[in-house]
């Protein structure tokens, strides 16, 4: 007999884990599933060295709050962006209070976020988007300057033997956090195995075919003896990274036509050294180069990991045709259709600044990257800084009325018209985001359950439902509790 579950979820990430814990809060009798192809949950995205680590809440990133030809600066994006890392945080901290997660310090600590910017152009941009910001209630604290001496005492290693002269500023928020998305991932996992759910890792995951009752029969083997065997689900998440995009286009969903994806690898540039980590407490982000994604923002980075800090510089970007860190080097090309052709070499022709920044990066030596990274730190020695590789991005390519086919730097979920099986493509803001899209998930692929799940939500995310930059007192309220709880306050 084929096993017959309520929820199969594909992929060992922080999206999986966060739409696992939510399920299994808000209904605790449902059958959960988990398959992880490797040998341990969190090992390529989620893992703390495949990312920066940082809680997005457009604190720091100027391109949630892109400049416009004559237009004033609209932070809608950049509010939008906060709310949602807000419901995070406030997930985060009811899981804490009920014994889910471990002492919060594990996984979040606070770290200030910072942007710095050169030349008379961006001053004059930064300064008008922190006169936008400040006014708004999840922007509250947010500090500027263009004074050496000020700028010194908020991160010193950007100062030191800075050309006089040079016109610089900064931006402060004291209430940013670095994330160790594995340890939660972890975390979330190790609570969900102990309550009954299963985790298979080892586990490959072959193909998914609807069946005539409604379920779908999913086929998968173990990577070690290559045993084969299928299970049937009533509702299947694939939470895989860049093949999320291969298992989707398995299931036949014509609600995947004309979606492909673009692998953009990564590296940075990590320290260790005491006396370099000692001087610098903060994630500072700056503008992205001309032509440049916006997930490869240069930004230097305090990052804390099993209780040890370390600075990472980065990103740099680097190309391999695999869509996962272990990923297959026919990813690239198996996800070619003739639905999604058009759209991938209409992205192609009109990403030509894309193709050449690629081609720049993977030019650049060790030297030429602490190069860059002297742009930030003028005082960076090359024996102090080793390269790591970071995690495989898949981003987003699809079909455009206008264009023909766009490229798109976000997160989008894609799910079958009857809500039995949905999927997560794309990168940036993901991990810090996780919560309100699997909320949105909920609502989309569950409209019968989710009615009665909202108390329940509620209990979860005490402010469920509203939008709190548009209640200055209930945003403080909330961000000071949050922050009590999880132990970041500054």
């Amino acid at each position: 007999m084929t096993e017959t579950v309520d929820v199969v979820l594909i992929g060992g990430g922080i999206m999986s884990a966060t739409l696992g814990t939510l399920l299994h809060e808000l209904q605790p009798d449902w059958k959960i599933v988990a398959f992880e192809r490797l040998s341990d949950v969190a090992q390529e995205s989620s893992n703390p060295w495949n990312n920066a680590g940082t809680g997005h809440a457009a604190l720091c990133e100027l391109n949630y709050m892109p400049q416009q030809k004559g237009a004033p600066l609209d932070p809608a994006k950049a509010v939008s962006i906060n709310e949602q890392f807000q419901q995070s945080r406030q997930f985060w901290s009811s899981l804490v209070d009920r014994g889910v997660l471990d002492a919060p310090s594990t996984f979040i600590n606070a770290t200030p976020h910072m942007t710095f910017v050169r030349g008379e152009k961006d001053v004059a941009y930064l300064k008008d988007r922190y006169e936008v910001l400040k006014k708004q209630p999840l922007f509250a604290g947010i500090e500027y300057s263009e004074d050496s001496r000020v700028i010194n005492k908020w991160a010193p290693l950007l100062m030191q033997q800075r050309r006089k002269g040079e016109p610089f500023a900064a931006t402060r928020v004291p209430a940013g956090t670095d994330v160790d998305f594995g340890a939660l991932t972890h975390q979330l996992f190790d609570h969900l195995t102990s309550s009954g759910v299963a985790l298979r890792t080892n586990h490959e995951v072959k193909s998914l075919k609807k069946q005539k009752d409604g379920t779908w029969l999913i086929n998968y083997r173990t990577t070690i003896g290559r045993t084969p065997n299928q299970i049937k689900a009533r509702f299947v998440f694939v939470g895989a990274g860049g093949w999320a995009l291969k298992l989707l286009q398995r299931s036949g969903i014509p609600e995947i036509k004309g979606y492909g994806v673009f692998p953009i690898g990564g590296q940075f540039l990590k320290t260790t050294n005491p006396k370099v980590v000692a001087q610098h407490k903060a994630k500072v982000y700056s503008q992205a180069s001309v032509g440049a994604p916006p997930m490869s923002v240069p930004h230097l980075d305090t990052r804390v990991v099993d209780g040890e800090a370390s600075l990472m510089f980065g990103p740099f970007a680097t190309f391999s045709p695999k869509f996962l860190k272990n990923g297959s080097m026919l990813d690239i090309v198996s996800q070619v259709r003739t639905h999604n052709l058009w759209p991938m070499l209409r992205v192609a022709f009109a990403n030509p600044d894309l193709i050449t920044y690629l081609v720049g990066e993977l030019l650049k030596n060790h030297k030429k990257k602490v190069d860059s990274l002297r742009t930030f730190m003028p005082t960076a020695k090359d024996e102090d800084w080793t390269l790591i590789d970071a995690g495989q991005r898949a981003q987003v390519m699809k079909k455009d009325p206008k264009k023909g086919g766009i490229l798109q730097f976000g997160t989008e979920v894609v799910s079958a018209a009857d809500g039995s099986i949905a999927g997560l493509l794309g990168a940036s803001p993901g991990a810090s985001t996780a919560v309100p899209i699997m909320l949105d998930l909920l609502k989309k692929c569950f409209p019968e359950e989710y009615p009665g799940w909202e108390s329940e939500l509620r209990e979860l995310i005490p402010t469920f439902g509203e939008q709190l930059n548009k209640n200055p007192e209930l945003a403080a309220t909330s961000t000071a509790s949050t922050a009590a709880t999880l132990g970041i306050n500054e």
